[in-house]
């Protein structure tokens, strides 16, 4: 095994020295830097939207135009993922695969998740936008957190049976990448209680998942949290990262639906899935949110890529939450009185 790894990584510094003066990309400044990058990704289009081609690996070829005009073209695995969305959409969310002898510059990227839009409209354009700022919201929260990277996507069907067609796009930061920027390692264990999280940064969780109104996610199910702990302290309490937001309320998206479990009867409707805590642990986590209200609502009034009817959805959203935290009676009702006891 160590010798093929060894011959792998000759592989890949042989393939970068052919390929010119170009150095490899830097893995955690890809995601630092706030640029718009425009890619072309061609694959055969109709092999990733079938149902048996679940994280199954099918050839790719992708170009990358970075801001200041650097290309970089190299051929790339990719494999589609999840399923509830390949029943009601034009395409499924992708996990690019650079992590190959054959993409020498691209290869720090490690694979990385690409958030698609479910369709080709541009409704389903600024559904995506909406939850890439979600993502933007909750690094101003808490810098423990995924960066997300912006992205002008064209897709080619390799077999030229289906149209060109371009959108935005996201790039989500490998886990390792976003653990390693903290200090931290990502946990391969598969499920924890949450009484092994860190209390202070879980409860920022549940409460930032209540405010964008998400209930698409479990600490015990190992769903849409991932989990790291500092790098010199493997007992330390855990540290939950969230992500996918598509289901939240805040981007309504037409394809998600009402949890049902919860008694939810509409994807707007918020419900607190957070555990038990003090009053005044849930009023000094809201301290933060009250102190970040203004950059929050900055960052989406300044975001220039909104229409004026998606901006204005959240900032109402947002505003209901703000308002349901203006009184200490009302903090109690939502955050201890309803809160998980189990």
């Amino acid at each position: 095994m160590k010798k093929i790894k060894w011959l792998l990584f000759v592989c890949v510094i042989m393939n970068s020295f052919i390929s010119g003066a170009q150095t490899p990309v830097d893995s955690i400044r890809f995601f630092t830097e706030e640029g718009i990058i425009e890619m072309t990704l061609t694959t055969d289009i109709r092999k990733l939207r079938a149902k048996e081609s679940i994280e199954a690996y099918q050839p790719a070829d992708i170009s990358v135009r970075f801001p200041g005009n650097t290309i970089i073209s190299e051929p790339i695995r990719l494999y589609a993922r999840g399923k509830s969305r390949r029943e009601t959409c034009n395409l499924p969310p992708i996990m690019l695969d650079f992590h190959n002898p054959s993409s020498p510059l691209l290869y720090p990227l490690s694979r990385l998740k690409l958030v698609v839009g479910c369709g080709t409209s541009e409704q389903d354009e600024q559904l995506v936008l909406k939850e890439y700022i979600l993502y933007k919201m909750y690094n101003l929260l808490e810098e423990r957190s995924f960066r997300a990277r912006l992205a002008k996507v064209t897709y080619n069907d390799s077999r030229g049976k289906m149209k060109s067609y371009s959108q935005y796009a996201f790039l989500l930061e490998d886990v390792d990448d976003m653990a390693k920027r903290n200090g931290c390692k990502a946990s391969k264990k598969m499920s924890f209680h949450v009484g092994e999280t860190d209390p202070g940064l879980m409860n920022k969780v549940e409460i930032f998942e209540y405010m964008i109104g998400n209930t698409d996610w479990s600490v015990p199910g190992n769903h849409n949290i991932k989990m790291i702990y500092p790098r010199n302290d493997e007992k330390a309490p855990v540290l939950p990262v969230p992500y996918d937001f598509d289901n939240s309320g805040l981007v309504n998206a037409y394809y998600a639906v009402p949890n049902e479990l919860l008694g939810s009867t509409s994807v707007t409707q918020r419900i607190y899935r957070g555990y038990v805590r003090t009053l005044p642990e849930v009023q000094q986590t809201l301290d933060l949110f009250r102190a970040k209200k203004e950059s929050l609502f900055a960052l989406v009034k300044n975001f220039e890529l909104f229409k004026s009817k998606t901006r204005d959805e959240i900032i109402n959203y947002l505003n209901d939450f703000y308002k349901a935290i203006e009184s200490e009676s009302s903090v109690k009702f939502i955050f201890v009185d309803n809160a998980r006891r189990e």
